[in-house]
């Protein structure tokens, strides 16, 4: 597929890695429907990509607001050929920790976010691209999520975080194969230590240490990197079924 004749849902795509995806975009041709939580700052992006975007409010865990986001942006791109979910939540925190276990909640929150939101954009967006006219290899949709290299090497405090991700791998096959007689491919990636506004926010100092962590480039990922990645995958048809790690070789420690 040409980015140029992109028409994509982001979700998470008002910052970060999903607004990195956003502005690659934008940037080649392509239309974008951001679906995000956070107002202010999709005022200000949807003021920097201009017409090529519009931005919906939706909780990607509610099923009635993700069908009514997705038709939306089905109308607003005249369509849709690219789903790319980035919204995610961390849930941090230990099992046990010192004053109690873990509520329950924190941990079907972080699920429910990350892996049931992203199931739930998915087979939304999948309805819509298996409407679409396929192409000269019968394409007609590219569904990409992001999962997390935790998925592989969870730390200590990341149960919650590393269980939503791991769901996200093991679901891309079974969809993949699913999908194939629609003409949709079903990719993830799995970044390593990227800097997002989450990261962005702690000390200079620890930056330094999660760069100097990564093998080679001893450096934090770039946003940037992770949307070439997204955008390689959309163009390169042979691609799908399978979880790419972007991580410049770094295994996560325990702790």
């Amino acid at each position: 597929m040409e980015i140029s004749s992109v028409k994509a849902v982001i979700t998470g795509g008002v910052s970060g890695l999903g607004l990195a995806v956003a502005r690659h975009f934008v940037a080649a041709g392509g239309r974008v429907a951001l679906i995000d939580i956070d107002d202010e700052k999709a005022a200000a992006v949807i003021a920097e990509l201009g017409e090529a975007s519009t931005y919906i409010r939706a909780d990607v865990s509610n099923e009635s607001e993700i069908e009514h986001a997705i038709s939306a942006a089905s109308k607003y791109c005249d369509g849709i050929n690219v789903l790319v979910n980035c919204a995610g939540v961390l849930g941090p925190g230990r099992v046990l920790g010192r004053e109690a276990p873990m509520p329950l909640e924190v941990f079907s929150r972080t699920v429910q976010i990350n892996l049931v939101g992203s199931f739930n954009v998915a087979k939304a967006a999948a309805a819509v691209m298996a409407e679409n006219q396929p192409n000269e290899d019968g394409e007609r949709g590219v569904i990409i999520s992001t999962a997390s290299i935790a998925a592989y090497e969870g730390q200590i405090g990341q149960a919650a975080y590393s269980a939503s991700k791991g769901g996200i791998v093991g679901m891309i096959l079974p969809m993949a194969r699913e999908f194939t007689r629609f003409g949709i491919r079903v990719m993830a990636i799995a970044p390593g230590i990227f800097h997002t506004p989450m990261v962005d926010s702690l000390p200079e100092e620890i930056q330094q240490a999660l760069g100097n962590s990564v093998p080679f480039p001893k450096r934090l990922g770039q946003p940037v990197e992770f949307s070439s990645l997204v955008a390689h995958i959309v163009e390169n048809t042979y691609l799908n079924g399978t979880t790419l790690r972007l991580d410049g070789a770094v295994r996560l420690e325990p702790k």
